[in-house]
């Protein structure tokens, strides 16, 4: 009986899902391992924090992925983690041997160090966190109603800390919820004094994408009612008050953090793997330059090429290509055949701020407006793995556009349950 090699991935985003389904039916056996049972499609994430969408909409089981996979198998554990020299990924449900490794982890929130900041600003990185945020807002909008006034302003201001995508995107959601539905399910309540900070460090929003879509995407905003403020930085943040560099102070119950990304850290790869954002250094096959045999993609993934020297944007499309060609590559490994180099073909970049209002960054052009913002809800249903979850976003989206509401503003909180053992 012929030994088949081991592929063991750990983390089921972007990148290592698209490995797992491409290489499905090779001659590996692969063990995709994750500590959630589903993949969750992060670019809308904040349509679920804004009561636009359903959890279930932008999560997916990984086991119904791959029913029909012979050799592909689910495991959900944490990794505590590896050994290099026995090629070994112990995890809390048991250890994995492996012949190749592939790190997929992503990153999570990062507080630049602010211990106050990570206890009391609210992260948008996964389902829970988005779920927790969805709840946050809900019953911020119920507590106004019966605060009283002189109290009612630092209930009512929401502050938001970034302006990439994710930032702009959470700022214009919530902007037309104040305008286009707040109205409606509270008509007896006036929040004219709901407030929406849009805090950047750099001077613009947006401030990868190019000037015809920054400039365009902070005028929606402000004419959507966002403060923004550029080359604005948070020092700190108490839970009650948002303290500015140079001394000014913002009063808020609800400040949402989305101004940095840094690598998941595994324990086992040596620290001089790592370079800044703990970001992984691999070569242009994907592999560690210090550890033979592992291998890291998507947003934990530093290479540098000719086209990219400081490495490439940490966004879903370079995630995805990276799987594609390390996949081929162990298909070529496996017949002994010459490896393919990574080279990113960049395909641009957009963002949405509100209803016909978005921005649309292609290689040789960029767009803005009513376009724009059919092509960004285009691209990101194609990105949706199911063609249930497809119609069923794509009917909310629809719902939406013709009415200007949702009916998913639902409170479900999580209980805690006394057993007797």
């Amino acid at each position: 009986m012929n030994y088949r090699k081991k592929i063991v991935i750990v983390g089921a985003g972007f990148g290592g899902l698209r490995l797992a389904r491409d290489l499905k039916n090779s001659n590996y056996e692969v063990f995709l391992i994750d500590k959630h049972n589903y993949h969750q499609f992060q670019p809308l994430m904040y349509q679920v924090a804004t009561a636009r969408l359903e959890p279930a909409s932008i999560s997916f089981p990984l086991r119904k992925v791959f029913q029909y996979s012979k050799n592909v198998r689910v495991r959900i554990a944490e990794v505590d983690r590896i050994d290099s020299v026995t090629k070994t990924v112990h995890t809390s449900i048991g250890d994995y041997p492996y012949d190749y490794l592939v790190l997929s982890m992503g990153c999570t929130t990062n507080y630049f160090g602010n211990e106050n900041l990570e206890k009391c600003a609210f992260p948008m990185k996964s389902v829970p966190e988005a779920l927790q945020l969805r709840n946050r807002i809900l019953q911020t909008f119920e507590d106004a109603v019966i605060t009283e006034p002189e109290n009612l302003q630092f209930l009512l201001n929401f502050v938001i800390v970034g302006g990439g995508p994710t930032g702009v995107e959470l700022a214009g959601a919530l902007a037309e919820m104040k305008t286009k539905i707040l109205p409606k399910d509270y008509p007896d309540k006036d929040f004219s004094q709901l407030k929406i900070y849009l805090l950047e460090g750099s001077p613009n929003v947006l401030n990868a994408m190019s000037q015809d879509s920054k400039t365009t995407a902070r005028k929606y905003l402000e004419n959507m009612g966002v403060v923004v403020r550029t080359q604005t930085v948070v020092e700190n943040y108490n839970g009650r008050t948002v303290l500015l560099k140079g001394g000014e102070t913002i009063d808020a119950k609800n400040v949402i953090w989305a101004a940095g990304i840094s690598g998941v850290k595994i324990d086992g790869v040596p620290a001089e793997s790592y370079t800044r954002g703990n970001r992984l250094v691999v070569n242009r096959y994907n592999e560690l330059t210090t550890i033979k045999d592992v291998y890291a993609i998507g947003d934990i993934a530093y290479m540098t090429t000719p086209k990219y020297p400081n490495s490439h944007p940490q966004v879903a499309s370079v995630a995805i290509e990276q799987a594609k060609v390390l996949a081929k590559n162990f298909r070529r490994l496996d017949k002994n055949q010459p490896l393919t180099e990574y080279e990113y073909h960049n395909k641009g970049s957009m963002a949405t701020i509100g209803k016909r209002k978005a921005v649309v960054d292609l290689p040789s052009f960029s767009f803005q407006g009513r376009f724009a913002w059919f092509t960004w809800m285009f691209v990101h249903l194609m990105l949706i793995l199911s063609v249930q979850n497809k119609l069923a976003i794509f009917i909310t989206w629809m719902f939406s556009y013709f009415n200007n509401d949702s009916t998913l503003r639902v409170l479900i909180k999580p209980v805690t349950k006394k057993v007797d053992n």
